[in-house]
């Protein structure tokens, strides 16, 4: 399967910069999410490199063969870079069966009626569809709908797959199932995918790298793991995650034996062991991103706070504390509640994230020790 690289990629639409200098390397049988809010250049990105988008500067390869050069004139057509595109719509014709729908590409292709029945069958039972067969999509759910749209884009058999948010217009219910169906195909059609969604859950559950942009800009490129507990800076940190990251201002500055003081909010002091410190921070103001699950209410927490509100779901319970002004969210695992405007004591517990004020760069990364109330 093959390797798509980027290189100095921009998209201009008059003065407005859709995509800034993008350089991106995608590995051979890959699941990449592009994500980001609306508007951050992603599907732009991935039209870009089906060849549906012109770039404005740059150069993208695909499988080692160029198929867009703005110095040397290159731009292949989409047709001629073997990739297949899967649209938010589905755009299923109305007026064929569904054996049809898949089967059409393929005729244009002038494949044999034979080797068009056994691709044809043999992506209905990937599927699971092989009872629809002989159904009009106006006839099936929007799961089922998808399905098939999935198959006659992966009929012809592309070396690259994209899909540009094809679960929107699905149900949640639905859009879990199909989630997982997407991640089971990926590893049973060793294809490259390439996906695009502002949903970062979908980005975290299906991908094996994401792609984070904002206002066209890379910011991190990273397996979605890696990218939710080590933000590159507070944008990730903050897209990445729900509930999201608490976000407090704070101060560190250089304490004994290599580590850092830190006062979080003027709530809570502490040290962190700064072996990893970013080189170019030498103190002074912070943000101080601490996420929801490692705020842990416990009877012997160093600082207390009133329950503000509560959300509980079942598995967990969302919870929102007040610490004398210092605003906190929780989560706590299990079938547990609490009592709005009851008293309760936590512990920061786990790692929590230095970002510079002026900067959002992510400088330091670990356990704050030493907890104790201001």
């Amino acid at each position: 399967m093959p390797e798509i690289i980027l290189e100095n990629v921009t998209k201009r639409f008059g003065k407005f910069v859709a995509v800034d200098n993008l350089n991106l390397n995608i590995e051979s049988n890959s699941f990449i999410t592009l994500l980001g809010p609306s508007g951050c250049g992603k599907t732009t990105t991935l039209r870009m490199i089906a060849g549906l988008e012109t770039p404005t500067e740059g150069r993208i390869s695909i499988d080692g063969k160029v198929v867009f050069d703005a110095d040397k004139g290159i731009n292949l057509p989409p047709n001629k870079r073997d990739v297949g595109f899967l649209f938010q719509n589905y755009a299923l014709w109305p007026h064929m069966t569904v054996y049809q729908n898949i089967a059409f590409g393929l005729q244009n292709l002038k494949w044999s009626k034979d080797r068009i029945r056994d691709r044809v069958r043999e992506l209905l039972k990937m599927l699971r569809i092989e009872q629809f067969e002989k159904r009009y999509p106006s006839e099936l759910s929007g799961g089922q709908q998808q399905r098939v749209a999935i198959a006659r884009t992966l009929a012809p058999g592309p070396k690259v797959l994209f899909m540009d948010e094809p679960l929107s217009n699905l149900d949640a219910k639905l859009r879990m199932e199909m989630r997982t169906e997407l991640k089971r195909l990926h590893r049973d059609t060793d294809s490259t995918f390439v996906y695009v969604t502002h949903d970062q859950l979908e980005a975290m559950t299906l991908s094996t790298r994401v792609c984070i942009m904002d206002t066209g800009v890379l910011q991190q490129y990273a397996p979605p793991l890696e990218m939710y507990n080590n933000p590159a800076n507070l944008f990730v940190a903050d897209f990445m995650g729900n509930p999201t990251m608490n976000f407090i201002d704070g101060t560190a500055s250089a304490g004994q034996n290599g580590s850092l003081d830190v006062n979080i909010g003027g709530k809570i002091r502490g040290t962190m062991k700064c072996a990893d410190l970013d080189p170019e921070f030498a103190g002074g103001d912070v943000t101080v991103g601490i996420r929801p699950e490692y705020v842990k209410i416990c009877d012997d927490g160093v600082c207390s706070a009133t329950v503000y509100s509560t959300l509980p779901s079942g598995m967990e319970t969302t919870v929102k504390l007040d610490a004398d002004g210092m605003n906190l969210t929780a989560v706590v695992f299990g079938d547990v509640d609490y009592p709005v405007d009851s008293t309760v004591r936590f512990n920061i517990v786990k790692e929590a994230i230095l970002f510079d004020k002026s900067t959002g760069r992510n400088v330091l990364r670990g356990l704050i020790e030493n907890q104790a109330a201001l």
